[in-house]
């Protein structure tokens, strides 16, 4: 038996065979629309993320910047005289108590010779001259 529409003689298949590319073509529409909107929702999330994440990187930079200010306040060195003056009772020495010495830099030559770091009690054999 086929089910046939009296008035017209169209077949309930024919009819669902004319729709098919239609409602085909309107789930691609809805499918479409729903990765567009699941994108969307995907990259305002990470602007929001990215948003924070820069306001954080900014207090960041600012709690550094404080803190390498204090660090050079507690480094002054006019304040670590006047704790070393206060707090731990030392002084300045007199003057004839301060011995100013050069510097010995290493490969730097002293009677003729080149000085070398050596710890005390090592001798160290030099070279003869080459003839």
């Amino acid at each position: 038996m086929n089910p046939v529409n009296s008035r017209n003689g169209v077949s309930v298949g024919r009819v669902l065979l004319h729709l098919l590319p239609a409602v085909l073509l309107s789930a691609l529409f809805v499918a479409v629309g729903l990765l567009h909107v699941t994108s969307r929702v995907f990259v305002v999330d990470m602007g929001y993320r990215l948003s924070k994440a820069e306001a954080e990187g900014r207090t960041l930079t600012r709690e550094n910047d404080r803190l390498k200010l204090e660090l050079a306040t507690l480094r002054a060195p006019a304040r670590l005289e006047k704790l070393a003056r206060e707090q731990l009772g030392m002084m300045m020495p007199p003057g004839s108590a301060v011995v100013a010495l050069q510097p010995e830099l290493p490969g730097v030559r002293r009677n003729g010779k080149a000085a070398a770091r050596t710890p005390a009690g090592v001798r160290v054999a030099e070279r003869e001259s080459a003839r």
